[in-house]
């Protein structure tokens, strides 16, 4: 991101903000399988079509996805196959940074003092 004015830094963000919804996320995981109906996402999803219609709309307008009417249906397709290596990515550093995370908390641990000496307090 060198270089980059100020208002393509807008640009970005708003892009990030998109993807920072967790029902969206999950939307674009379920498109991941290939096109879907707003009553089917709204099924698999689990909330109400009018919540879904709402987020899919945001993915449109940010060029996410397309839409595609037939009928009286609406069509959903990814139109940008690039948000999943994004996500893979991020999905990535996340999981690293839990075996960090796990690795450093076993350390600790299997230290027999601190084992031994009953303060820790393992939380479920």
């Amino acid at each position: 991101m060198e270089n980059i004015p100020p208002e393509a830094l807008e640009e970005v963000a708003d892009y990030f903000k998109v993807l920072s919804e967790p029902t969206r996320l999950q939307l674009l995981n379920i498109l991941r399988q290939g096109e879907k109906s707003v009553g089917e996402l709204a099924k698999e999803c689990g909330f109400a079509i009018a919540n879904i219609s709402r987020h899919l709309s945001i993915l449109t307008a940010h060029g996410l996805i397309a839409r595609e009417s037939r009928g009286t249906s609406a069509f959903y397709k990814i139109d940008d196959e690039s948000v999943y290596d994004l996500c893979d990515l991020v999905c990535g550093n996340i999981a690293r940074r839990f075996e960090k995370t796990a690795a450093s908390k076993q350390v600790f641990l299997s230290d027999r003092r601190f084992a031994q000496s009953g303060k820790i307090i393992k939380k479920t």
